[in-house]
């Protein structure tokens, strides 16, 4: 079965284009991020803190596909605290089967370890990232458009803090795999992104 793997920087648009690509391909489609946002919304709920190790592996154990549609998974708080609740090795582990089985049937996958830990074997791997100030603004924008209040500042401050940790964990890191093909978003529309993706994937697939 075949697997497109989709790694990058928060707000990139690697979501945007899996969605499209899944559409396009008509392959089932996994945000893997939002297992980390659905682990830390849980444990926001429960009043509990993100580098609650004992709390946020009960809540990793919890996950159901269900969970990964609840609304308030888009909110910057839950975004924050999603990245913290990344950092932990256990939950990582917790969360690798559900990752791994849905691959099994073929897919695309986007997160920021998929083409090196998830899927290292993935047909096609896909890395995309974008200048920070740029993915800041249009983080910046997604946010207010939900109604929350906050400044670009404050929004670029947490993405600069998030690429950090997430560059720099211990376990899984983000990093470009060694055979993925990179695509830089700054100056692309998303139309311009996911062409530019497709004609990637059909070179290699067909």
């Amino acid at each position: 079965m075949t697997v497109i793997a989709i790694d990058g920087t928060f707000a990139s648009g690697k979501g945007t284009l899996g969605k499209r690509l899944a559409s396009h391909y008509k392959m089932p489609y996994l945000d893997t991020g939002k297992l980390y946002r659905a682990v830390a919304y849980k444990l926001m709920e429960t009043k509990n803190s993100p580098e609650n190790l004992v709390e946020a592996i009960n809540a990793a154990k919890e996950i159901k596909p269900e969970d990964l549609k609840i609304p308030e998974l888009k909110s910057g708080n839950v975004a924050v605290n999603a990245s913290k609740v990344a950092a932990h090795v256990e939950v990582r582990k917790e969360l690798l089967k559900f990752q791994k089985d849905f691959a099994k049937k073929g897919g695309i996958l986007d997160g920021r370890d998929i083409g090196t830990v998830i899927c290292p074997d993935a047909e096609v791997k896909l890395f995309i990232d974008a200048k920070s100030e740029i993915r800041a603004h249009r983080r910046h924008l997604e946010l207010n458009a939900n109604q929350e209040s906050i400044s670009f500042e404050t929004v670029l401050k947490q993405l600069t803090e998030r690429d950090t940790r997430d560059m720099n964990r211990k376990n899984a890191p983000l990093k470009i795999a060694a055979t993925a093909h990179i695509i830089d978003t700054t100056d692309m529309t998303a139309n311009d992104v996911f062409e530019n993706a497709r004609e990637i994937i059909d070179s290699i697939i067909f």
